[in-house]
């Protein structure tokens, strides 16, 4: 894995938060890693992260100072992983994506049993640290598989 892309929604809260832990692991380890985050639907395109997630990056040393953007065409062969954050968005992305890079696509908690990363958008604080907390593992489990 040379470049990953993580995906939700809106790219507010969920990918967001796991581009900034993976850039804060990947430089940890020594990766050279390409880390991006985009969103399958376009309600929050030029946005700063939510506060909650900006919050949660901050307490736990990973920032990520980007902006929303929606998931674009050259992405798919831009990126060697794609990972969703939960079904709805893989799904989404999978009707988008060009046959020839569907292998690419994957949720985010696959390497840890798979499963969703809950939206925590419209819940309290408590959402966004158990999202930290699943994303930390999965992407642990993701970069461990990364070339050094």
């Amino acid at each position: 894995m040379r470049s990953v892309l993580f995906v939700c929604l809106g790219n507010i809260c969920r990918s967001p938060m796991a581009e900034g832990i993976a850039r804060r692991m990947a430089a940890d380890r020594g990766l050279s890693v390409e880390i991006d985050s985009a969103g399958t639907a376009a309600y929050h395109v030029g946005e700063l992260p939510d506060p909650r997630t900006i919050e949660v990056l901050k307490r736990n040393g990973a920032l990520f100072q980007g902006r929303a953007r929606q998931v674009a065409h050259a992405d798919f062969e831009r990126f060697d992983l794609v990972l969703a954050m939960d079904a709805s968005n893989l799904a989404a992305l999978r009707d988008r994506c060009p046959p020839e890079h569907a292998h690419k696509l994957h949720l985010a908690l696959e390497p840890v049993g798979g499963g969703d990363v809950p939206d925590p958008y419209y819940g309290g604080p408590r959402g966004f640290d158990e999202n930290y907390a699943m994303l930390v593992e999965a992407i642990g489990a993701w970069l461990d598989r990364a070339p050094a």
